[in-house]
């Protein structure tokens, strides 16, 4: 099926950049689903990622009205090309062990807690309306992802080992969460919402306290490298995440339950 084209309208942009993230995320959690290290956690990590799925569907839905184009959620998730995604790019990195998925919920998990914050007071009604619930279900994420950083990092030799190269592999990607730009600039200037770039000091005073609590050092704040998911340029992970998860779309157009 043909993919469908996007408006580059700052707001509708900026939107998509939220909602990827979820969507993606909700996709690597997914792969969890009956490999999880316990039983509960299993069913935790399965509704993280149905909350996940309901966010990108409220923002998603809400974008495709605001792009005036006609595509409802399900176009935008499962219709346009990699390059028209434009999710953070730890969001689609490769499932990993439990302590790098933890460890990545813990540190996207908060990111959205201060976004969703920030969102209730969005000069956009829906948005706003959107960030009321979802900021629940993040400060839950958080609080849940913490919880096991903290057990695993000042846990066994091999959980803290396992911990610290998670935090090694992740930290580099953490630059990209707080970058700046036009569509940034564009959300402030109409209400629209925060620069993701303003998020940066109340994010990294929650996970200085997470790592502190786990006994895991705060990694160096110069990172000269630089990912880019949010312009649209993916790691070499996002295609594959995309081959399976537009699958059904792509070879029965219009299928609906």
């Amino acid at each position: 099926m043909q993919s469908i084209r996007i408006g580059t309208d700052p707001a509708f942009r900026y939107l998509l950049r939220l909602g990827d993230t979820c969507l993606i995320l909700a996709q690597r959690l997914c792969e969890w689903s009956g490999h999880a290290p316990i039983l509960e956690e299993d069913i935790a990590l399965s509704n993280m990622a149905l909350d996940l799925i309901g966010q990108a569907r409220a923002v998603l839905t809400h974008a495709g009205a605001i792009d005036g184009r006609g595509h409802d959620e399900d176009q935008l998730a499962f219709l346009r090309d990699e390059g028209d995604y434009f999710n953070v790019t730890m969001a689609e990195l490769p499932r990993g062990d439990f302590a790098f998925t933890t460890l990545r919920n813990a540190l996207l998990a908060t990111l959205l807690k201060h976004l969703w914050q920030r969102l209730q007071h969005s000069s956009d009604a829906e948005l706003a309306a959107i960030a009321g619930k979802a900021l629940k279900e993040a400060r839950y994420h958080q609080q849940h992802a913490g919880d096991w950083v903290v057990r695993l990092g000042d846990g066994t030799a091999e959980s803290r080992q396992r911990t610290l190269a998670a935090l090694d592999t992740l930290w580099p990607y953490t630059a990209e969460l707080f970058s700046s730009d036009d569509i940034d600039e564009a959300a402030l200037a109409s209400g629209l919402g925060p620069r993701w770039a303003d998020l940066r000091e109340a994010w990294l005073e929650d996970v200085q306290q997470m790592l502190s609590a786990a006994d895991l050092p705060l990694p160096s704040q110069e990172i000269r490298f630089r990912s880019t998911g949010k312009l649209g340029r993916h790691s070499e992970h996002m295609g594959y995440i995309l081959a399976e998860m537009q699958y059904l779309q792509r070879c029965y157009p219009g299928g609906a339950w």
